[in-house]
């Protein structure tokens, strides 16, 4: 017969392993349970920074510069009153098939470059007859670059020429120019230069702050903060650079270089 004293004993025991097994369980599922509360935490983090980078994108992307609106209804206006009723129609066309562009193209997150050259030649086409046909344009376009396949960021080069325009041709003597070239690198990358031959970068930022204008353009500003989004987005890989061409090749004007690796596609 066993005795009293080593029957406790080995409920003592039974009860000591049933208590530590229990321990473990309870150790592995609060160790899981911690888990899957950083896990949630993680992914809900990376879901809110995908969601405020969505949303700091579109705000950038509906931005539309409030003087180039003011300016287009002047000029429809002044040709309104001067009976030239042929230059105001065709202004008012442009100008809204433009807004419509515009409105499109801000919902998207990138557009064909097909579509983007579009929004530039009306855009350019306005600013000719704002201007009294005293700037002169050009887009060169590398055939190797397929137009209806390959996509753009959209709402990104055209505030570069206007930017171009406004501070570089604006304070220009004589006739200014703005040429926009798209390059085709390789088959994940193309390039965009944004070229003026207006008065450069040094004159332009003298000229700003002597008038103290508060339209100064933020564009190098908006512009890394646009591109830094793109790249945190992992959609794209964009480089920038902003050339003083009276430094870097002895002609008056600036150039902005922008090139696009696409990393992938995400359809609209």
């Amino acid at each position: 017969m066993h005795s009293p004293e080593g029957s406790i004993i080995g409920y003592s025991i039974l009860i000591l392993v049933f208590l530590g097994v229990l321990l473990v369980l309870l150790f592995f599922v609060f160790i899981n349970r911690k888990n899957k509360l950083v896990r949630d935490n993680f992914e809900a983090t990376i879901q809110n920074q995908k969601r405020q980078h969505d949303l700091e994108l579109k705000a950038l992307r509906s931005q539309m510069n409030p003087h180039f609106v003011h300016n287009s209804l002047n000029a429809i206006q002044y040709y309104i009153q001067q009976n030239d009723v042929e230059t105001s129609e065709n202004y008012l066309a442009k100008f809204s098939k433009l807004m419509r562009q515009f409105f499109d193209y801000s919902r998207r997150k990138s557009v064909s470059l097909s579509e983007e050259i579009s929004l530039l030649e009306n855009y350019l086409q306005i600013e000719k007859l704002r201007f009294e046909e005293k700037i002169e344009y050009e887009i060169k376009v590398d055939p190797e670059l397929d137009l209806e396949e390959e996509q753009i960021p959209s709402m990104l080069i055209q505030p570069l020429v206007e930017n171009a325009i406004n501070h570089g041709l604006f304070h220009k003597k004589g006739n200014g120019k703005v040429t926009v070239i798209f390059n085709f690198i390789n088959a994940n990358c193309f390039k965009v230069s944004v070229i003026d031959n207006g008065v450069g970068l040094k004159k332009s930022k003298e000229l700003n702050t002597s008038i103290k204008s508060q339209n100064a353009s933020h564009s190098s500003e908006v512009l890394t903060e646009r591109i830094h989004f793109l790249n945190e987005s992992g959609s794209w890989n964009v480089c920038h650079k902003m050339i003083d061409r009276s430094i870097e090749i002895g002609e008056t004007g600036t150039e902005i270089v922008l090139e696009f690796n696409q990393n992938y596609y995400d359809k609209n």
